[in-house]
């Protein structure tokens, strides 16, 4: 819509160096095995040619460490990485810096430094709030250490974001909204949502072997993160993403062994939930129907690859969805013909 400027994220990978903990679920140091960090010249490519493409003035540019827990690199790398990146601050190519890090690699002068040299947003990965499921999954942190390092990245003035795990050993659905509301009261402005998945090289992979842990389903992942979602949208929280960055090693399989990954996950998520709305719209098979739903909910109310219009499509003789910028969420307006 007018007004509302587009954001563009670059972002630049960081494995896992400098992180001392071994999570159950992550295979960061096999894979950092095979991959180095970026040095800085290439940092500084990547951010020139990514600038190149950008053309708009009505765009905002962030850039982003992800990947790894970027305050457990040494503070010079930290510093290095972050002072390559001034000049495109100071000339206005780019408008912050956003990075990644751990819950207990945080304190205040850090936070100091990281300000000091432009970082707006934080993000956490604190993955849950239940302390056994924390425990059972190797994260070497608590659930106070996340309510600590949330309350001096927001006390010290960064965005902060939280992302967070459905599915890891021991947790259960009602652990996982417990999760969800704790990151709403802990003042976080966005989160990412991710299931678990059983990755090759890692500690998960032997417990899965044994049968000692068990993935969730897609299904119940779906379902799952729906739960979360529908809190989340009870909040100020905005949800940046619902599932993995489908890489091309997901989705090939080099990694995957198993754990409800599916490329297109967020909108499976979000089109469950428009399914259960539209499964109170009484039928009606000599009538038509057109729905006005907000552009950027047609997809999903249509459902993945159509799976609610076809619903639909058995009570109804006809089945349309139109565009109202004035409608929000999932409210809709049903029209019978």
């Amino acid at each position: 819509m007018p007004g509302i400027k587009k954001h563009i994220t670059i972002p630049v990978f960081i494995p896992m160096a400098g992180c001392p903990h071994e999570c159950v679920f992550c295979n960061q140091r096999y894979i950092t095995g095979k991959f180095v960090l970026p040095t800085v010249q290439e940092v500084h490519r990547r951010m020139q040619d990514y600038l190149q493409t950008i053309k708009s003035s009505e765009t905002t540019v962030e850039a982003a460490y992800f990947g790894g827990s970027f305050t457990a690199l040494p503070l010079a790398q930290q510093e290095a990485y972050l002072s390559i990146l001034q000049p495109f601050l100071a000339s206005g190519q780019i408008n912050g810096i956003r990075l990644s890090t751990r819950p207990d690699y945080i304190n205040r002068h850090i936070l100091q430094m990281l300000r000091h040299y432009g970082v707006r947003t934080i993000e956490l990965g604190i993955q849950s709030f239940d302390n056994q499921v924390l425990q059972l999954s190797g994260r070497g942190h608590t659930a106070d250490d996340n309510v600590s390092a949330s309350t001096m990245v927001r006390d010290m003035g960064f965005r902060l974001g939280m992302q967070m795990m459905l599915g890891l050993p021991g947790d259960t659905l009602g652990k996982s909204l417990f999760t969800a509301k704790n990151i709403i009261e802990s003042g976080a402005d966005e989160t990412r949502i991710y299931p678990a998945l059983v990755l090759r090289h890692t500690r998960l992979e032997v417990l899965w072997g044994q049968g000692r842990y068990v993935p969730l389903s897609l299904h119940e992942a779906i379902f799952w993160a729906g739960e979360v979602v529908k809190t989340f949208e009870q909040s100020e929280v905005r949800i940046l993403r619902l599932g993995l960055h489908p890489s091309q090693d997901l989705i090939d399989g080099n990694y995957l062994l198993a754990g409800p990954f599916h490329v297109a996950f967020g909108l499976l998520v979000h089109s469950a939930l428009w399914g259960r709305v539209l499964a109170s719209i009484p039928g009606n098979r000599d009538a038509s129907l057109q729905l006005e739903v907000n552009p950027r909910e047609v997809n999903a109310a249509a459902g993945y690859r159509g799976e609610n219009k076809k619903c639909l499509m058995t009570r109804f003789r006809k089945v349309e969805f139109r565009s109202n910028y004035q409608l929000t969420g999932r409210n809709y307006i049903a029209h019978y013909n």
